[in-house]
Order: C-alpha cells, then structure tokens, then sequence
C-alpha cells in the first residue's frame, strides 16, 4: 500500500489531533512531533496510559476517553500494540489515522494496516509527519529528498 499525498494533507488539515503513545520522557521522539504541532497551532491531545502533564497537556489515558473526541489520530506506539490503538480509534469515533515510521518499523505492523481497513478508517501507514509540515526543519527536508530519489515519497492520485 503506498500512501496519497491527498490523504496526507486531509489528515494534517484536522487541525485537532490525538497523539497516542505521547511520552513522558521529554527526549522521547513523540515530544518532538507533539512540540512541531503545537508551534503551527495544531491542538494535539496526548495519549499515555500513565495520563499526568505532557508539553503542559492533559494526557488522556486511552482515546475513547478524549472529550470533545477527535476525528485524526497519530499513533507512536510499538508496533505490538498498534492493532489494539486502532480498534479503540474506531471505537471513539476516529476515522484517520497516521502510523508513524521515522526510522524503522515505527507504529506500523500489517495487523493494525488491515484492521484500518476492515474498519474503513483512512490510514497513513509509515511516514513521519514533520516531512509535510511547511517550513520543516533540515532534517525532515532531507528525509523528504530521500524519499523522493527513492521513489517511495507519496505521490498524488
């Protein structure tokens, strides 16, 4: 499955999102992302099991229990508990999810891609979003550039 850019930029045009498996290590990769969100005026929810203060937010313990809920979610969780995330997702209401990859496997695992579509949620397997972002920083540049020598950048419908 190769991701749309359509589907990438309907995805970051939600400009409320949940980040399930936000850390509370503050050195932790999804603090990062949760960090780049908040400074293009993204609202993003944590997610972590252990709730308390993340970037100065509420973290919900799980997704279902986001009030009022959100309809996109990024998921940066071992790719063990992936499937799990996105069955709660369709349980609260969320209808896209991200499967974050930087570097590795990420979030993603081949149970959760096939439940995202026998669940008909729009699902962005395997890219870190930061690439899409405007004004994104060197790093994320250079990994779009990668990509796209590659071949393996989403391309448009």
């Amino acid at each position: 499955m190769r991701n749309k850019l359509e589907d990438v930029d309907e995805f970051l045009s939600h400009r409320r999102v949940a980040l399930v498996g936000a850390s509370h290590d503050d050195k932790d990769f999804s603090r990062m992302v949760m960090r780049e969100l908040l400074d293009r005026g993204y609202d993003v929810v944590p997610v972590n099991p252990g709730g308390g203060l993340i970037e100065g937010r509420a973290a919900c313990a799980e997704i279902g229990a986001i009030e009022p809920p959100v309809e996109a979610a990024i998921v940066m969780t071992p790719p063990q508990v992936t499937e799990q995330i996105v069955r709660a997702c369709a349980a609260a209401g969320v209808q896209r999810v991200w499967l974050h990859r930087g570097v590795g496997q990420g979030a993603v695992s081949a149970p959760a891609v096939q439940a995202c579509q026998e669940l008909g949620i729009r699902v962005i397997a395997g890219e870190c979003p930061l690439m899409f972002l405007p004004n994104a920083g060197i790093v994320h540049r250079l990994h779009r550039l990668a990509k796209q020598i590659a071949g393996s950048y989403p391309a448009r419908a």
